[in-house]
Parts: C-alpha cells; sequence; structure tokens
C-alpha cells in the first residue's frame, strides 16, 4: 500500500487489514442501521430552500478533505466536516452527506478498504455526527444563542468530534488485535487532540462568514429564499477552488498513518481491490499535480451530484406522502 505521492493528498481512512473482519462487520451493519434511519428522517429535518445545501456541503468537505494540513511531529491532519455539517443540516442530513463523501473515497478513490468502509462512516458520519450536535447543541444552550456562543460551541464541537472518533478508532484497533489499547487509544488520542485544533479553526472560521452573510442557515430548515441560488452556485464554485488547489496538501502522513507507522502496524495495512482513481491522482497524467487537480474535480462534482440527488429523493417522497 502507497503513501509515497509528494504532490498528491495522503490517504485519510482506515485501510483493509488494520481492523478484524468481526469489528469491520459489526461496524457495517451498526452504520447501515443508522443510515437507513437518517434517510426516513432527513426529509422532516430540511427545509426545501436547505436541500441543495446537502450538495454543496458534501462537495465541500469532500474538497476540503484532500487539503491536507502539517501539525507537529512531521504527521498532518485533514478536515473531517462533521462539525459544520451537523450545525448547518442537523445530524440526520449530516449522517448522510458524510456517508456520501466517505463512501465516493473508498469506491473511487481507494481511500480506506472497503471491508473497513463500515468503520469509516460509523466514525465520521456517526460518530462524528453525534458528538458534534451534542456539543453544539449544550453549548448554545448554555450561551443561550450568543454569536459568540455558535462560534465556541462550532469549534468545541468540531474538536471533540475528531478526538472522539480517533478515540474509537483505537478502540477498534484494539479489539482487532492490531495494536493494544494502551498504546493505540492515547497515541490516537494525543495527535488527533493536535488535529482537532485545526479541525475547529477551521469550522470557527466558516461559521463566522455564514454568521455575516446567511444567519438563517445557521437554523437547519429555515434558510430565506432570496439569494439562494447565488450561494449554491457560490458553494459550489469554492468546493471546485479547493479541488484545485488540493496539490498543495501537506505531504506528512495524516494521524492514524502516523500512528500506524509509530507503533509498528503500519505493515498490515491490505492494497484495494481494484483500482479507479487511486490516491486522488486521475491515472495517464505525467504531471502529478495536473493528475491530482483532475481527481479533485471529478471527485467534488460527484458527491456534490450524490449528495443532491439523495436529498431531493427524500424530500421528494415526503411531498408525496404528505
Amino acid at each position: 500500500m502507497s503513501f509515497a505521492h509528494l504532490f498528491s493528498p495522503q490517504p485519510m481512512h482506515i485501510p483493509d487489514g488494520f481492523l478484524s473482519v468481526t469489528v469491520s462487520v459489526i461496524l457495517w451493519i451498526v452504520s447501515i442501521v443508522v443510515i437507513a434511519y437518517a434517510l426516513r428522517r432527513v426529509a422532516e429535518d430540511l427545509g426545501e430552500r436547505q436541500v441543495p445545501l446537502m450538495g454543496v456541503l458534501a462537495a465541500a468537505i469532500f474538497a476540503g478533505q484532500m487539503l491536507n494540513f502539517t501539525v507537529a511531529g512531521g504527521t498532518s491532519g485533514h478536515l473531517m466536516g462533521a462539525a459544520i455539517a451537523t450545525i448547518l443540516l442537523g445530524p440526520w442530513a449530516s449522517i448522510l452527506v458524510l456517508t456520501t463523501v466517505v463512501g465516493v473515497q473508498a469506491l473511487i478513490f481507494q481511500d480506506g478498504g472497503l471491508l473497513a468502509l463500515g468503520a469509516n462512516i460509523f466514525n465520521m458520519a456517526v460518530i462524528g455526527t453525534a458528538v458534534s450536535y451534542f456539543v453544539y447543541q449544550t453549548v448554545l444552550r448554555l450561551t443561550r444563542g450568543q454569536r459568540w456562543g455558535v462560534l465556541a460551541g462550532g469549534f468545541l464541537a468540531a474538536w471533540g468530534s475528531i478526538v472522539i472518533a480517533s478515540l474509537a478508532v483505537g478502540l477498534q484497533l484494539a479489539l482487532s488485535g492490531t495494536s493494544p489499547a494502551n498504546i493505540a487509544i492515547p497515541a490516537m488520542g494525543a495527535i488527533h487532540a493536535l488535529i482537532g485544533v485545526g479541525e475547529g479553526l477551521i469550522t470557527i472560521g466558516a461559521l463566522a462568514l455564514i454568521s455575516a452573510t446567511r444567519p438563517d442557515l445557521l437554523k437547519a430548515g429555515e434558510a430565506r429564499p432570496t439569494g439562494g441560488r447565488a450561494v449554491w452556485i457560490g458553494g459550489l464554485l469554492i468546493a471546485l477552488i479547493l479541488a484545485i488547489i488540493s496539490p498543495l496538501a501537506s505531504s506528512h502522513p495524516d494521524g492514524l498513518e502516523w500512528v500506524a507507522e509509530q507503533k509498528g502496524f503500519l505493515d498490515v495495512a491490505q492494497g484495494p481491490l481494484y483500482e479507479i482513481i487511486p490516491d486522488y491522482v486521475f491515472p495517464g497524467q505525467i504531471n502529478e499535480a495536473v493528475a491530482t487537480i483532475i481527481a479533485g474535480i471529478i471527485g467534488t462534482i460527484l458527491v456534490f451530484g450524490i449528495a443532491l440527488a439523495v436529498a431531493y429523493a427524500r424530500r421528494n417522497r415526503a411531498s408525496a406522502s404528505s
């Protein structure tokens, strides 16, 4: 399994081989159950004007995740996006957005194993969203909805989602016999506590911009009609810009790969069963930076389309049954 690309984003999710078949299957089952419930609930939580936001956020999160940022110790982190998706869309839509992103990353870009896909969805979409929702709502109640409370809640929700998800990965590695719990859990928690700061700062920046331009979007289902199309088009353009600058991503290993290398279990990772656009590098291009940009644009548009289709399908079904 190669992590050697210099100009492309580093693979970010659990590969096959890190988790046992038993742990992987259990997490697949849990994830499927939660996704099925989220599909039933999502139409109730979204207003008609917020449906396109699912597509825009999915695209932005996908592109943002390609931009690994350097943290201390020669490692890197990346946006997870569960906090911002939960704050803007509510928990059920956030689960579907993150599932779309993680699913496309695994199926098209070979980022994360297929057997481990259920675990990656569980950690990022389910745990990330649940922690984000609990922390953000708690801070919002304590601060009585003040603007600074929105920003503080966003930071803490983002930081907490990264740290708790990383601790879950450490526990899964321990249950799989890959690394002892007293090694995997503290190591994952320590490095991701630093990565979570980056996630929190990105989330604050996004929330500050939204609060200044479209504060109605901070209340799921209450987006006002005026200027809606410009917001969705602008959001998609921002996502495409992030994809275009993705070759600037840090070449340092991400938190999980760094821990695996430091703790001696990196070599148990298994390569993908097939390759379509492996490691975010479009095949057939001599220039790797160009290949990464092409891959990023393809992924951004694909994720946008899938999330948008899911949102409209659920919304139309809800409208037909009402």
